[in-house]
């Protein structure tokens, strides 16, 4: 082979590393390739961990801004947004240049958007609710919340709020538009995130074995889902602490994580996720442009090395006149690509099932806390330790089958598909798996306990028409006969014992129309506790949930593996197109039509401090199910159930 120093010297750096360590061990060096691997599992962790943050605090980003769940989903869609306008190009053109620089760039994108999105926390004031509690008061204080119509003039200043004080509320809240720094930092993550998943794949499968490639993309696909794990953890941690956290005193707030007047610290897990995504992009910049295929690394004599070098360096040094060349290319490559049968049809069958996954997966969260009564912070942890690790022993288990029996195309759109019919049979179960509607008197029961949705804009009834009680209103109590009341004005009560969380408030006029004569006329904070029986569905829901996941995620490595394999010579691009049109007409519109949705099952919405209507405070829970029920997809790498929307329209209240 000749003189070691002299061969030394005619190899790149990178190849003289792996050189210099096979002299010194008498073995193949530490495979580029598999550092490359360990790299792309930690950068797909760290972006798939702010993604499913995202997610987790849509609630919390919801009730901080006071938007509505289709304009929530305008920002969470805005990701998609951001990957539209680059997508298509960096698949193409970043297949011809430096694959893992591209990558760390993308890397440094989203961590500076996702510091961008948790920033307006610190240009905003605290936040505050509506409660005619006052934390800094004292048992000695007694709140008189329902007082005579004739008699507004004696009521204590901490009860009132005039509309002057509103509008210099208005004047002063520099707030009211701050969401766009959220958008904007989420569609700056979603530009950021775009070289790293196309770019990814396609050079592990240009540099590994045919019968590697689905082995190694089922790892980090399988590592990837500690992301979504750790993801949901974070959500479940931050939705827990309040969102001032630091700067006021716990002791004051009134309010608990399952209220819907509830925000955790929605800004802690962005801070989080942009340090972390920021350190997954350092290690691409020391990885080479291209490696040799692998198990040919001995074929290939130094001089072939030196070859190689050299026409990477000329590559480089003529990247101008090369991407002109790429550039005619393109037409001719993506007419080719859609006109395969196979791509294109996996290509329709990924839009459906995308649409239907992204819907749900947005709003799981609230879902199962309008459903069944549980706290974001729960709901998290649940979907967080529950249903990603069955995920990740399915998509495991898919790559381990590909690699085991050397499935083909055929055999892997066979596989995916059984897998994904199977899930979807499972999920039948869930039609019937729902609570019933909380008792809330005016709302979903009348004031003498009548059950049935009841509310037509107006919550005043004989027991409190002549106490003066603020339109729009919701602070609500628990009485002894399981009825939640919006509030201690709109349950008649008159007076009040303790302070802070422990306030009980007496002589609620309402609540004795409600109950036997020898029943309690007081009432506690918070709405009433759900049943026993919505607690035993909600442990079916999981239940279900969790089996269908896994039978699912089976699927996902065979019909990734399909897509790359139906156009190998266009695999980067087909995974571009594929991902571009799915985010398209699936990632953009279904956030904001499954939100609007949703806003047609609400029965009472918060009020804005210069009027308007704010976050939902209550949803009508069976309408909410049957707009989020259960929908047939056929692909097989989805982790969570699939629904579909029915619509409904329901009214603003009105003023009193």
């Amino acid at each position: 082979m000749g003189d070691p120093a002299e061969d030394r010297g005619k190899l790149t750096s990178q190849q003289e590393l792996c050189v210099s360590d096979k002299q010194a061990t008498k073995r193949p060096c530490c495979s580029t390739l598999k550092l490359f691997i360990v790299a792309l599992s930690f950068a797909y962790f760290s972006k798939v961990l702010s993604g499913t943050y995202m997610k987790s605090a849509i609630t919390q980003i919801e009730r901080r801004f006071d938007l509505s769940s289709s304009l929530i989903g305008l920002i969470d869609g805005s990701f998609e947004m951001g990957n539209l306008l680059f997508l298509a190009v960096v698949s193409h053109f970043g297949a011809k240049l430096h694959r893992p620089r591209l990558i760390a760039v993308g890397c440094f994108l989203m961590a500076v958007g996702s510091f961008l999105t948790g920033l307006p926390h610190f240009f905003m004031g605290r936040y505050t609710f509506d409660t005619v509690i006052q934390g800094s008061m004292n048992d000695s204080v007694s709140i008189t919340p329902c007082l005579d119509l004739l008699n507004q003039t004696d009521i204590p200043e901490i009860q009132r709020e005039t509309p002057s004080d509103i509008n210099t509320d208005c004047v002063r809240d520099s707030s009211s538009h701050m969401w766009i720094y959220v958008f904007l930092g989420n569609a700056l993550r979603g530009i950021g995130e775009t070289p790293v998943t196309p770019l990814g794949i396609s050079y592990i499968d240009d540099f590994a074995k045919a019968e590697n490639s689905a082995f190694y993309i089922a790892c980090l696909q399988t590592i990837t889902l500690l992301g979504p794990m750790f993801g949901f953890l974070l959500g479940s941690l931050c939705a827990s602490l309040y969102v001032d956290i630091g700067y006021v005193d716990l002791e004051t707030v009134t309010i608990t994580p399952k209220d819907a007047r509830w925000v955790g610290a929605w800004w802690l897990g962005f801070l989080v996720s942009s340090v972390i995504m920021l350190l997954s992009g350092i290690p691409f910049w020391f990885l080479p442009r291209s490696l040799p295929k692998q198990g040919e690394e001995n074929k290939l004599p130094p001089s072939s090395l030196t070859q190689d070098g050299t026409e990477n360096n000329d590559a480089t040094s003529h990247q101008a006149m090369a991407l002109a060349e790429i550039a005619k290319g393109f037409i001719p490559s993506l007419k080719k690509l859609l006109s395969t049968p196979a791509y294109f049809l996996l290509l329709c069958g990924s839009l459906l099932k995308f649409n239907s996954f992204i819907g749900l997966l947005t709003f799981k969260a609230k879902y199962m806390e309008q459903q069944f009564g549980q706290s974001a912070a729960r709901a998290n942890f649940l979907i967080g330790v529950l249903n990603l690790p069955v995920v990740a022993v399915g998509i495991f288990l898919g790559g381990l089958l590909m690699k085991r029996y050397k499935l083909g195309v055929v055999s892997g759109a066979q596989l995916s598909f059984v897998t994904s019919f199977m899930a979807y049979l499972l999920l039948l179960l869930q039609f019937g798996t729902k609570c019933d509607n909380v008792q809330v008197a005016g709302l979903t029961v009348s004031y003498n306990g009548t059950p049935g949705v009841v509310y037509n804009g107006n919550l005043w009834s004989e027991c409190n028409r002549d106490c003066s009680c603020l339109a729009g209103e919701w602070d609500p109590v628990c009485s002894d006969n399981g009825i939640t009341y919006t509030s201690p004005c709109l349950a008649g009560c008159s007076s009040s014992t303790g302070y802070g969380k422990n306030t009980v408030f007496h002589n609620c006029s309402c609540v004795l129309s409600s109950s036997a004569p020898e029943g309690s006329m007081s009432v506690i904070l918070g709405q009433c506790p759900r049943s026993r029986e919505c607690s035993r569905s909600f442990t079916s829901y999981m239940a279900v949930s969790v089996l269908s996941s896994f039978i699912n995620s089976l699927g996902t490595t065979p019909g990734y593996m399909v897509i790359i394999r139906s156009v190998p010579e266009l695999k980067s691009l087909a995974l571009g197109i594929q991902t571009l049109v799915m985010r398209t007409l699936g990632g953009i519109p279904a956030p904001v039509y499954f939100g609007a949705l949703i806003d047609s099952t609400c029965l009472r919405w918060g009020i804005k401090k210069c009027g308007g209507r704010g976050a939902c405070r209550m949803y009508d829970s069976d309408m909410y199910s049957v707009v989020m029920c259960p929908i047939p997809s056929l692909q097989g790498d989805l982790p969570w159930p699939h629904h579909m929307s029915q619509d409904r329209t329901s009214d603003s209240p009105k003023n009193h």
